[in-house]
């Protein structure tokens, strides 16, 4: 969601400005912090990347492409709409500036024991729905309930470790948390978007829905064409608008999602006027779709926007419940086939570096050889690991650019030989059982096509035949949710301090379950265990040990083909808005930009003008 961000990681920490009140119940605060402590002292008055006085009013629109029968987002059921996040307030809010630290928005304080075994919160007295109701500990509970009981099946695995939620006062209630450690919790669950329990007494939680949801956020769904179109009002009493996390922030008026079936159509549609704010991801685009005139005279802005974010991983997934991709050595070997330097060269236009890590462009990346620490953790799982997590530093294989890539090519059939899987007649078939070494690669976005093909063309030279089929959104999310694929593009977004999500993502848990993050399917003893050291990290220091062996177990495992990353947020836009100086850690915080009037009024003009 662009207009109200949501930070996957986690923080707890005493507050250094002397604002937080310790007893023997725990430390109550203003906010929690990983590890540390917070930025922000309880009297700030707004984050450092926003402007305070920033003007309210003025109308964007935005794209959106697919379509959508639903208005409930937190069901599997259905494709929800474009940006109804923003209709619903959370417990607590994530800043950006920061690794992983967030502030009470719904909570006016929070309280926590040293050991980190509990977490209460106690609501703002003025919190309300829309309907002018007050948000109330029963709503807290009965969503956390029902999102365990009736959610996607990440809630389950990111609301795990919770034993029990009781109301401990009239406006307090507190979540104990089964044995082990798990520091991130009492920020997990200040992640948890509230619903109102009134508004769905009379209504089925896990069924589709096209009917505007009761929320209690910053804006209000004010219109909608089913499948193509949904507005979002801002609330003009809206009970949380000056408090210091939203001070700068949710500044427009209206926000219109419009849908696109292509991709193609709505870039067209944005360099039409049709929109107004892009986030580019296509490196083509961004070189070569943006030489028309309203760039060359200032209307349409193209824009970088550093940050120092994690970019995760990207690439072509195996579904290793497919038992072609269960052996390591298959998998490698068709890493051998992709060549991302002729790729990046002639596709990219030079602007993408490969990831070699699941937490790239972070100091959570796992680079060189095991220190000592991580050693430390990883010697007992030798044997049971690859031995090349301990001996060798993990790179993608690389090419000159050239486009031959024999090298390469040569060491993926040995690789496969060895496999089992030998030429016959042309064709890479099994030793054992005669089969035939092929595959679909299933395509949401046609975009990729030019991508996947020459890939497929490597490929074949070793004898693997590879079908690449493009379909709508629809039929693609439920492939996707059912784990009915071969392989696919993907990729898993990391945040600044891994937690719980990492459950979801390579869990042994999650791979049965369908609806689930783990993709991949991965199903090992040890990547699970690994994974709770993660989530047990006392500290900074122990969490980027945790996070670093747990990276270096996935790089070795050698589930996906590495795709490709970039540094900077490219950001297309119409010359309409205004945005802080200050672009935070975590980048482009589009919730911050307003409208300026004089610009928005000159760009009007000089499109009427260009009408007539």
């Amino acid at each position: 969601m662009m207009i109200k961000q949501l930070c996957c990681a986690l923080s707890i920490g005493l507050l250094s400005m002397g604002s937080a009140i310790a007893d023997n119940h725990g430390t109550t605060s203003h906010g929690l912090a990983m590890h540390g402590d917070l930025k922000y002292p309880a009297s700030f008055t707004h984050f450092d990347y926003v402007n305070p006085d920033a003007p309210k009013g003025g109308d964007i629109r935005m794209g959106a492409q697919g379509s959508f029968d639903s208005l409930n987002q937190f069901i599997v059921k259905g494709s929800s709409a474009a940006g109804i996040g923003a209709i619903y307030d959370t417990l607590m809010v994530s800043s950006a500036d920061e690794a992983f630290s967030e502030y009470g928005l719904l909570a006016e304080t929070i309280t926590v024991p040293e050991d980190r075994s509990w977490v209460e919160f106690t609501l703002r007295s003025e919190a309300r729905w829309h309907d002018g109701k007050p948000v109330t500990v029963e709503d807290v509970i009965w969503t956390f309930e029902t999102l365990l009981e009736k959610g996607r099946p990440f809630y389950r695995f990111y609301y795990g470790s919770v034993e029990s939620v009781v109301k401990t006062g009239e406006r307090s209630v507190k979540f104990s948390f089964k044995e082990g450690d798990n520091r991130e919790l009492p920020l997990i669950l200040g992640q948890l978007e509230v619903l109102p329990k009134h508004y769905w007494a009379t209504r089925e939680f896990d069924k589709t829905t096209l009917e505007p949801p009761l929320g209690s956020g910053a804006y209000r769904i004010s219109n909608l064409e089913a499948g193509r179109s949904i507005t979002l009002e801002h609330v003009d009493n809206y009970w949380g608008r000056d408090i210091a996390v939203n001070k700068g922030q949710s500044n427009f008026g209206t926000i219109r999602y419009d849908y696109y079936r292509d991709s193609s159509v709505m870039l067209e549609a944005f360099k039409a006027g049709e929109f107004d704010f892009r986030v580019e991801n296509s490196s083509k685009a961004w070189a070569t779709e943006y030489d028309i005139p309203a760039v060359k005279n200032g209307r349409l802005k193209k824009s970088q926007f550093t940050h120092q974010r994690s970019t995760g991983m990207q690439g072509f997934v195996f579904n290793t419940r497919r038992e072609m991709f269960t052996d390591s050595r298959v998998r490698q070997a068709l890493t051998h086939a992709f060549d991302f330097e002729w790729s990046n060269k002639n596709l990219f236009y030079g602007l993408y570096d490969r990831p070699h890590s699941y937490f790239e462009n972070s100091e959570l990346a796992a680079t060189g050889l095991p220190n000592d620490a991580e050693l430390a953790l990883l010697e007992p799982y030798r044997g049971r690991i690859p031995d090349e997590v301990f001996t060798s530093e993990y790179t993608p294989p690389a090419n000159d650019g050239s486009g031959n890539i024999r090298k390469n090519l040569r060491i993926a059939s040995k690789l496969l030989k060895d496999a089992g899987w030998v030429i016959k007649d042309n064709k890479r078939v099994h030793s054992e059982s005669g089969q035939e070494l092929s595959f679909e690669i299933l395509l949401i976005s046609p975009m990729f096509e030019r991508i996947v093909l020459p890939y497929a063309q490597n490929l074949k030279k070793l004898g693997v035949e590879v079908s690449v089929r493009t379909i709508d959104t629809a039929q693609y999310t439920r492939r996707y949710q059912t784990f009915d694929f071969d392989m696919i593009v993907s990729s898993f977004g990391q945040s600044l301090s891994p937690g719980n999500e990492q459950r979801s993502f390579w869990g042994s848990e999650s791979a049965t379950m369908e609806g689930g993050r783990n993709v991949i399917g991965i199903s090992d003893p040890v990547v699970d265990e690994l994974i709770e050291k993660v989530i047990a990290a006392p500290d900074r220091k122990g969490l980027i040990t945790a996070v670093r062996t747990l990276d270096r177990v996935l790089q070795w495992g050698h589930w996906l083909v590495p795709h490709w990353y970039n540094k900077f947020d490219n950001i297309a836009y119409w010359d309409k808005f205004g945005f802080p100086d200050v672009t935070p850690m975590k980048g482009v915080q589009f919730g911050a930009w307003w409208i300026d009037a004089s610009k928005d009024a000159a760009l009007k003009n000089n499109s009427s003008s260009s009408a007539n």
